[in-house]
């Protein structure tokens, strides 16, 4: 799955985190990401020692998913960074694209369901309506649209991976015009919804490491897999490891 697809399939699990259960994050969200992605490929090799100690082999096939989730809603907040100017410029210069994008997908959908009245009405409901805000929700609905009737796209050989492109351009562009036009409460929001994602992805890696620490008690070669990488580094300097928060 693309990144923005393990967000998708992991966004019901890290909101119902409790919220005095989301901290925020202790090491820069990149250098975890990174660090658990290792961790992933590390594991793999020791799933059967991981999982003969208890670990749930579900816990280390999430975790790969986990990452992407996070590494996700990581960018969704950076880009949150922006100054209103900044998320302007960004917005004239992907906004084109975004417009014709929507035109392509329905132009598309009129010949695929072409001979389907109801799912033409649909088209034409999309299509109704002007304005950023508007193209910005008929991306969302194309993709509602098209990812429910995959068949007659299937016949005219239309291009799947415009559908995931769509669901990604709107939650981006949605937010830059936000910024944009200077909804500074998006800002708090996303940062929650980052957080969130940070700690599901965490809540895999230490349950990992934990194992891993636990079964490799006595063989440094497999030991080294499961330490924190950053966290120990940053102790033993004294560096401030809660610099990306």
């Amino acid at each position: 799955m693309s990144d923005r697809q393990d967000y998708d399939a992991c966004y019901d699990a890290f909101m119902a985190i409790p919220a005095e259960e989301v901290k925020t994050p202790d090491m820069p969200v990149n250098v975890a990401i990174q660090e658990s992605e290792n961790l992933y490929l590390w594991s793999l090799n020791d799933k059967a020692g991981l999982t003969g100690a208890g670990l749930p082999e579900t816990t280390i096939d999430s975790l790969t998913v986990r990452n992407g989730a996070c590494r996700t809603a990581e960018a969704m907040w950076k880009r949150e960074q922006h100054t209103p100017q900044d998320a302007q410029k960004e917005w004239e210069e992907r906004a084109p694209a975004a417009y014709e994008l929507r035109d392509q997908l329905l132009h598309t959908f009129r010949y695929a369901f072409r001979n389907d009245e109801r799912l033409l009405k649909k088209v034409s409901d999309i299509a109704n309506g002007t304005g950023d805000a508007d193209m910005i929700q008929d991306l969302s609905n194309a993709v509602a649209l098209g990812e429910a009737n995959p068949e007659p796209l299937a016949l005219i050989n239309f291009d799947a991976t415009l559908l995931p492109l769509a669901a990604t351009t709107a939650d981006e562009l949605a937010i830059v015009l936000a910024q944009a036009n200077g909804e500074k409460e998006i800002d708090h929001q996303v940062k929650i919804i980052r957080d969130r994602a940070y700690n599901y992805m965490q809540q895999a890696a230490n349950e990992i490491k934990n194992c891993g620490r636990y079964v490799f008690w006595k063989n440094e070669a497999r030991l080294k897999g499961y330490r924190n990488i950053y966290k120990n580094k940053h102790k033993k300097s004294g560096g401030n490891s809660a610099n990306d928060k």
